[in-house]
């Protein structure tokens, strides 16, 4: 009959009962490196899903989008300044104190007159919203900052104001993405990005935030003929996530 190890039964034995005494986990003494977190993965597929205002006005806003495979659903407030609905005579306003912000996340074109905010109208865009434009045919709205370079009166949708895209700050960008290989060598970087309206009776799209575009920002017909009067060549432009 094979002898058995008192040895290790004994030691087996006393480390237990030290564990037991000094209450330390016994998962303690087997404890693996946590795994890293993993990377905040882009928002895609944004759809705004239900619009309503409080009692004081501010918009209750209830967006859908994805990351990665998942589905999420996320409710925003988003208050609103009490001069929003100010009459302004267009012809008075000094178009260098005007600025546009573009707030990608929250659907918004955003418009400011010497600090402070005076409109806000509903916007869409592509259909990847919150991925900056890299080049050409991605249907991505660009972000930074930009200036009003043409106006168009008579565009097909509605009207247009188009932006200095590409600038030198995108051109950088895009030369530096082409030489590393992240875009293809054939890669252009695209241009004709503005801010535009939408064809008759296409409100209904913008208002259920359904990005259609090729990268551009499309906003209301009635939104978009009242900022052309509010606007000038020069008109700084600032778009973010």
């Amino acid at each position: 009959m094979k002898k058995r190890n008192t040895g290790y039964v004994y030691c087996i034995s006393a480390l237990l009962l030290f564990i037991a005494l000094t209450h330390i986990p016994l998962g303690a003494f087997c404890q693996t490196k946590p795994a890293a977190a993993a990377p905040d993965l882009p928002r895609t597929n944004l759809k705004v899903t239900e619009e309503h205002k409080d009692k004081d006005g501010n918009i209750i806003r209830t967006i859908q989008f994805n990351k990665g495979a998942t589905r999420y659903t996320e409710t925003q407030l988003i208050k609103i300044a009490p001069n929003l609905h100010l009459q302004f005579n267009a012809d008075t306003l000094n178009k260098d104190s005007v600025l546009i912000v573009v707030y990608k996340s929250h659907y918004v074109v955003e418009v400011y007159y010497r600090r402070k905010k005076i409109r806000e109208y509903k916007a869409v865009f592509g259909p990847k919203p919150l991925l900056d434009k890299s080049m050409e045919g991605d249907r991505c709205t660009p972000e930074g900052w930009f200036t009003i370079k043409t106006k168009n009166a008579a565009s097909k949708y509605n009207k247009f104001l188009g932006l200095n895209y590409p600038n030198d700050s995108t051109i950088a960008r895009f030369n530096t993405m082409k030489a590393s290989g992240a875009l293809p060598k054939t890669a252009k970087p695209g241009g004709n990005v503005g801010i535009h309206g939408i064809w008759k009776r296409g409100d209904d799209l913008i208002e259920k935030g359904v990005c259609w575009t090729d990268g551009c920002i499309a906003i209301k017909n009635k939104d978009v003929d009242e900022l052309y009067t509010f606007v000038g060549i020069g008109t700084r432009v600032f778009i973010k996530k």
